[in-house]
């Protein structure tokens, strides 16, 4: 059996999203959010199902920095909402929203904990979609403006701020085949949404930058690539490099632009927008789950944007186990995507979501065994260890998720926390993954 240590000042953390888990829906002056709106709307969520109260951690702070205390996490990456802060959209700040975040800055600082605050994790107020969301260039500089607002009030505390979490969810989920919030099914729109978001972004880094913050990035969920040599191409093109090369190269790939002709002429990116993305950040987060497995599908039109487009499908090869989500599981797929990301834009990253949906429950001593989630995490980890050794600048990790939550519109059905939440009593009971992960954290490192 071989130990694997991690350099020091590695962070070990785990993190969490505001409508998964906050609840709270209606107090203090929150406005609604698209995903308020979206969950609201007759099938479009499982059984209907909403975040109105999803963990009640908005009611229940101190003890959920306490359970992150006691597993003893360098570092917690939360998520802001954005309607706590601007009910609309836009305009001053609601108090309530900003004392909230401080109380939960202030609180982790006090428990030896780095706060890591997500801008947004996909609540929208729902005032911008109804002014046309992401796909309107106004919403981008709202953003900054929030940015601005967030960054003013906890900057002398924030260790690193992360602008937006998985753009390509907000894009193509959410504007373009319409799975996510708001459920719009619009290429073209999915598409400028995608630079507004990456606009966006870059406003956020400038605002956040003159707030004093100290070290600023973005969470994005690249995909590792496989199969069919030109597949790979135009699926890496349009999931990936899309938000890649503007952000870390002050460019939109050529062929991205002229393969998506049909749905646009991208006359949305104006001049200086690809200079205001192009913001030098500390480092990158990478969210990672599984690789897609990508072939031509010959004689077939093309599909909506995102991945699938240009006549290519996915698949998955048979013989590989798989997570209550249906994802393949494949570790070496996080070590090759960190190892890409070094070699080909030299940035620094962190693991900022890694995890597993098992439905293990409590066993009758009240225990959750969840023996899955736990061998899904060790070998994620030791991806990561073998991503450093292969020479990549990974700052840290961070398990998704803290605990069991809104799975967005699966609903309650599907389970990443590493604590057990019943949703009945609100009572959070830590899964043998939590205890893995503390030992992991304890030790700065594994056997293999």
């Amino acid at each position: 059996m071989t130990q694997l240590t991690f350099p020091e000042g590695f962070l070990w953390g785990t993190a969490t999203a505001s409508y998964q888990i906050e609840g709270a829906a209606n107090e203090d002056g929150r406005g609604p959010s698209i995903w308020d709106t979206f969950s609201a709307t007759p099938g479009k969520t499982w059984r209907g199902q909403s975040g109105a109260v999803a963990c009640d951690h908005y009611h229940r702070l101190d003890e959920d920095v306490a359970l992150m205390a006691s597993l003893g996490v360098d570092t917690y990456r939360f998520s802001i909402a954005w309607p706590r802060i601007q009910p609309d959209g836009s305009g001053p700040a609601n108090p309530a929203g900003l004392d909230f975040y401080d109380r939960l800055v202030d609180k982790l600082v006090a428990a030896g904990i780095k706060p890591m605050p997500t801008l947004y994790h996909w609540d929208l107020p729902q005032g911008l979609e109804d002014r046309g969301g992401w796909p309107e260039r106004a919403t981008a500089e709202r953003f900054g403006e929030y940015a601005a607002i967030v960054g003013a009030r906890l900057s002398d505390r924030v260790h690193t701020w992360w602008t937006l979490n998985e753009p390509w969810c907000a894009a193509y989920l959410g504007y373009g085949n319409g799975h996510h919030a708001p459920g719009r099914t619009e290429p073209a729109a999915a598409l400028a949404a995608v630079h507004h978001l990456n606009l966006g972004h870059g406003l956020a880094v400038q605002a956040l930058r003159a707030a004093g913050a100290g070290q600023v990035s973005i969470v994005l969920n690249p995909t590792q690539v496989r199969g069919e040599e030109e597949a790979v191409h135009t699926v890496d093109g349009i999931a990936n490099r899309v938000f890649f090369d503007p952000i870390l190269r002050g460019e939109y790939p050529a062929e991205v632009i002229s393969r998506t002709q049909h749905h646009t002429d991208w006359s949305f990116v104006q001049g200086g927008d690809l200079q205001a993305i192009n913001q030098p950040i500390d480092l990158l987060g990478v969210n990672y789950y599984s690789p897609t497995w990508v072939r031509a599908k010959a004689g077939e039109p093309e599909s909506p944007v995102g991945p699938g487009t240009v006549d290519v499908e996915t698949y998955t090869p048979e013989g590989l186990d798989a997570t209550d989500m249906g994802w393949a599981i494949d570790a070496t797929g996080l070590t090759d995507l960190l190892v890409r990301i070094h070699k080909d834009y030299g940035v620094a990253t962190m693991v900022t979501e890694n995890g597993a949906a098992y439905p293990t429950g409590p066993g009758e001593d009240g225990e959750v065994d969840d023996v899955e989630r736990v061998a899904y995490l060790r070998s994620h980890i030791a991806a990561v260890h073998d991503a450093i050794g292969a020479g990549a600048d990974v700052r840290g990790y961070t398990a998704w998720s803290l605990m069991d939550n809104f799975e967005w519109a699966f609903g309650y059905d599907k389970r990443f926390g590493i604590v057990h939440v019943d949703y009945a009593t609100q009572k959070r009971t830590p899964k043998s993954s939590a205890k893995f992960y503390s030992k992991v954290i304890a030790a700065n490192g594994l056997d293999r």
